[in-house]
C-alpha cells in the first residue's frame, strides 16, 4: 500500500541545472531518453540549455499526447514595454505526461495579468500583454504584432493606457 504514495524521481542525468530557489513541480519522460521538466520559475524542454519562463510561453497545446509549446524572444526594446514575436512552435511527445500538461497551462494562465488586440491603422494589429514574472515585483509589458503588421509608434500610447488601465483596476 506504501507504494501508491511514492513520488516519482526523475533520474539525475535527465534533470536539468536549476537555479538557486528553482524547484521541480512535474516532470515527464519523453521520447528519445529524455524529459520535460516544470519548475516554478518556467519549463525545461529536452535538450535545451536554458529554461522557458512561463512568462516568455505565448501559446501551449496538449494533444493527448504531444505538448506543444511556442516561446516568444524579443525583437526590440520600448520605453517600458518590450516587442517580441513568436519563436518556431517546439513539439514534444510525452511517454507518461503525469501532471505536466497541468502545470504548464495553469502556470502560463497565471502569468498573464491582462491580455488585449488592438486594431492598427493601416492594417494588421497588435496584443498588449502585461505579465508577472517569478521573482519580479510589477508586471512586464510586451507587444506582439499580429504577422506581417509593421510596427506603429501608436503603440506606444496603447500600452500607456492599457497600463493605466491596470492601475486604475487596482492592479
Amino acid at each position: 500500500m506504501l507504494r501508491m504514495f511514492r513520488r516519482r524521481r526523475l533520474v539525475n542525468d535527465l534533470r536539468p541545472p536549476l537555479a538557486r530557489d528553482e524547484r521541480i513541480v512535474a516532470w515527464a519522460g519523453a521520447v528519445g531518453d529524455s524529459a520535460v521538466v516544470a519548475t516554478n520559475l518556467g519549463l525545461w524542454l529536452p535538450g535545451a540549455a536554458e529554461r522557458i519562463g512561463w512568462h516568455e510561453i505565448h501559446k501551449a497545446t496538449w494533444s493527448g499526447r504531444q505538448l506543444t509549446v511556442t516561446a516568444a524572444a524579443t525583437t526590440g526594446e520600448r520605453p517600458g514595454y518590450a516587442v517580441v514575436e513568436d519563436l518556431p512552435p517546439v513539439t514534444v511527445t510525452l511517454l507518461d505526461p503525469d501532471r505536466v500538461p497541468e502545470q504548464v497551462r495553469a502556470r502560463v494562465d497565471r502569468s498573464v495579468a491582462a491580455s488585449t488586440h488592438h486594431p492598427l491603422p493601416g492594417g494588421g494589429g497588435v496584443r498588449i500583454v502585461a505579465r508577472r514574472v517569478p521573482g519580479i515585483d510589477g508586471l512586464s509589458w510586451v507587444a506582439r504584432y499580429d504577422p506581417g503588421t509593421a510596427p506603429a509608434d501608436a503603440v506606444d500610447e496603447l500600452v500607456a493606457q492599457a497600463k493605466a488601465g491596470i492601475v486604475g483596476a487596482g492592479g
